[in-house]
């Protein structure tokens, strides 16, 4: 579970830029123009400065100042994507970028969007008659500036029926209700907040024959609102191309699109509403931990069904609505071509301070910071590009969609995506990334002070915080890196400050709870700009990439050991092994060859030339496991080691074909599950040989087939 602090409320900095300073850079906006896309060719002669990162650091005094200032502003009012308040904080965004000096551009796209159009909850006797209307609107948001809670790409329907409540909504949970006897089909299902993604949960109910899902909040008036899309990131008309004016677009009609959208329709209500359903129900008693998921007491209703009657309806808006990505191009003088990406979404479902403007706050620091050392005589080796993503909520749209829009162009020049969300939720750091990036990103945490500890660096209390290093990978689906990661096969990082913030995309979010609780002094976003700011640095202008296929070799054994444990034949993954020292073999060549080039004159034409060509083998090593056809029945999924598994509660976070394969199993005989599984060993196999091939700079060869019998436990 995530955890937050609580810090005295005394200790908040209230900032502000001068408002004429403001308005100043707000009408810079006018300067903008939209491009079709990002064309960087023109080469830079300037020179880099001697040390970068510590004329970064050095720009450090007075920036959490800057940066609260940025925020407050940002979260001002409501700015969800698609909507008319979201252009207010678009214009904040390109003046800030603008007044930094660097080149900004912006990229419009027009997907499919979701909003609320109406919602209503009664509560009935079985007899029908009316017993209480329920709220469907936030405690917490009393004056209704906000959109109501609603779930994105819920289908409109209606439901006049019996409720079950079912916990969170896991698998686990309907397992019990079936030993309870209690079905939940042609009912109600009402669950809490926290069995893994709210579209999963929809699912799950739907799958069982549930008409409709209600998902309480926490005890606190807020209510999460959120998607429930389902079958990855993006336009859901637009499946792998852009959703750009003129673009071909799927009808609602095609199975592909279909299998996007919950077959039920769904709505989040506040824990107050939750409990007076509860309240009513009879059936078998809530078991102990069922009650404490409400903060229900001893003396309540039990798990239903009914007697009472739910009367639901909802009636979702969908729209074809316009959205905005923002990009500062700052060019390379050696590789132009080659391109280090970091960025954040700004588009928020209430007021945003955490997410994602504290992000966005942060973003916009690294900007500035970028534009002086610009104007000093800096120039990055490599180009760097900032980026400002749009309709993040609705499901990664504007990332996915400016991905799939320059696919080809990412394949081959992409350095890396280095994303911050949530930059501050609370304390301590947390990190996820692909293994090559593990070493550098430990490097940099030794450089930043710690915001809570005097004396301290963030990898001294990273460090005491897990009782060593803790990296997450990236297999999961809910943030920008996303597309990068899982389609484009492009080397991530995911940063932020505080493992989980209860007011999570409801009205709490706001920068009274920022100032007061979640960073009152600012120090938690200036450590977080400074290590992004680092890591963008250090891949920029590193003579050779700072990457580390040592450790990514090292992390695939650990994953094929956990493997091992469900497995009784021990053939494949020997052979895995195999392959996985070879990987290795290849990463410690790699060191040696960079080692040597780091020692040359770098002047000269052909130490220039190798250091290029291991740049690109170190690039495009990353690229080895993407699988072209997508995963098995999920086609934009690429990535043979780190996408997402199709099972929401699937215990392995890593292999998703092995895992799906698993997963899907459940009704074919043994002789199908094996065969399933070694079909995805064997690409597994096949990707892991494709890396050390591209490390080593040779085609793909093996003298020995890669073929392998799988038996796994029932």
């Amino acid at each position: 579970m995530r955890h937050f602090s609580l810090l005295p409320p005394g200790a908040a900095v209230r900032v502000l830029l001068p408002f004429g300073l403001l308005l100043l850079v707000s009408l810079l906006v006018l300067r903008g123009r939209t491009v079709q896309q990002l064309h960087l060719t023109v080469t830079n002669t300037r020179t880099s400065a001697p040390d970068p990162a510590a004329l970064f650091l050095s720009l450090s005094p007075g920036a959490n100042a800057t940066i609260a200032a940025d925020l407050r502003f940002l979260t001002a009012g409501p700015h969800l994507a698609g909507t008319p308040p979201a252009a207010s904080v678009t214009s904040h965004v390109l003046a800030r970028l603008r007044a930094a000096g660097l080149h900004t551009v912006t990229r419009d796209y027009t997907p499919l969007l979701s909003y609320r159009a109406h919602a209503s909850l009664a509560l009935l006797s079985p007899d029908r008659s009316l017993l209480a209307r329920l709220s469907v609107d936030e405690p917490a948001d009393p004056h209704r500036r906000l959109a109501r809670p609603y779930h994105a790409y819920s289908p409109s329907g209606a439901a006049v029926a019996e409720a079950v409540f079912v916990n969170l909504g896991r698998e686990e949970d309907f397992r019990a209700l079936d030993r309870l006897g209690v079905a939940v089909r042609g009912r109600v299902a009402v669950a809490v907040r926290g069995g893994g993604y709210r579209g999963g949960v929809v699912a799950r109910a739907a799958a069982r024959g549930a008409a409709a899902v209600l998902i309480a909040g926490r005890a606190d008036g807020g209510v999460e609102r959120g998607t429930v899309i389902l079958g990855g990131p993006g336009d859901p008309l637009t499946p792998g191309w852009a959703a750009t004016d003129g673009a071909q677009r799927l009808g609602f009609d095609e199975e592909i699109v279909k299998r996007r959208f919950p077959t039920i329709p769904s709505m989040p209500v506040s824990a107050d509403t939750a409990e007076a359903i509860v309240r009513t129900l009879g059936g078998p008693p809530l078991p102990p931990e069922w009650r404490a998921a409400l903060n229900l007491g001893d003396h309540v209703g039990g798990i239903g069904p009914g007697p009472t009657l739910l009367n639901f309806t909802y009636l979702e808006d969908r729209k074809m609505a316009t959205i905005k990505d923002i990009f500062s191009i700052i060019k390379g003088y050696e590789e132009p071509d080659r391109y280090v990406i970091l960025g954040n979404h700004r588009d928020a479902w209430t007021y945003g301070a955490v997410d994602p403007n504290s992000g966005t706050a942060a973003l916009l620091d690294v900007a500035r910071r970028l534009g002086i050392m610009l104007q000093s005589g800096w120039t990055p080796r490599r180009t760097i590009i900032i980026c400002s993503w749009d309709a993040e909520e609705f499901g990664m749209i504007g990332s996915t969609e400016w991905v799939e829009e320059n696919l080809g162009d990412l394949h081959s020049k992409a350095v890396a995506y280095l994303n911050v969300d949530c930059a501050v939720q609370g304390m301590g750091l947390f990190a996820g990334s692909t293994p090559q990036l593990d070493k550098l990103l430990v490097e940099v945490t030794r450089q930043v002070k710690d915001p809570d500890v005097e004396g301290k660096t963030v990898h001294d209390t990273w460090i005491a915080m897990n009782g060593g290093i803790s990296i997450e990978r990236l297999a999961r689906t809910d943030s920008d890196f996303a597309p990068f990661l899982h389609h484009a096969g492009i080397p991530c990082v995911d940063l932020y400050y505080g493992k989980e913030f209860p007011g999570y995309h409801t009205a709490l979010d706001s920068y009274v709870w920022m100032e007061n609780h979640g960073d009152p002094l600012f120090l938690r976003h200036l450590a977080i700009t400074e290590i992004w700011g680092l890591l963008v640095l250090r891949l920029a202008d590193d003579l050779v990439l700072p990457f580390d296929y040592q450790t990514y070799a090292s992390q695939l054994q650990e994953h094929l050991n956990v493997f091992a444990a469900m497995m009784n034949n021990s053939q494949p993954v020997n052979f895995i092994n195999g392959l996985i020292k070879d990987l290795s073999g290849a990463a410690m060549d790699v060191q040696k060859e960079a080692k040597e080039l780091n020692q040359l004159d770098m002047h000269d034409g052909y130490s220039l030339m190798r250091r290029r060509l291991l740049n690109d083998r170190l690039l495009l090593a990353e690229r080895s496991f993407l699988q072209a056809e997508g995963l098995q029945g999920r086609a934009w999924y690429k990535h043979l080691l780190y996408s997402p598994p199709e099972d929401y509660e699937s215990e392995l976070s890593f292999f998703p074909g092995i895992a799906d394969a698993i997963s899907r199993s459940g009704n074919h005989s043994a002789k199908q599950r094996q065969a399933a599984v070694r079909q995805e060993m064997w690409r597994v196999s096949m990707a892991i040989q494709r890396a050390a091939s591209v490390l080593r700079g040779e085609f793909s060869s093996h003298d020995k087939p890669l073929s392998f019998t799988v038996s796994l436990d029932p």
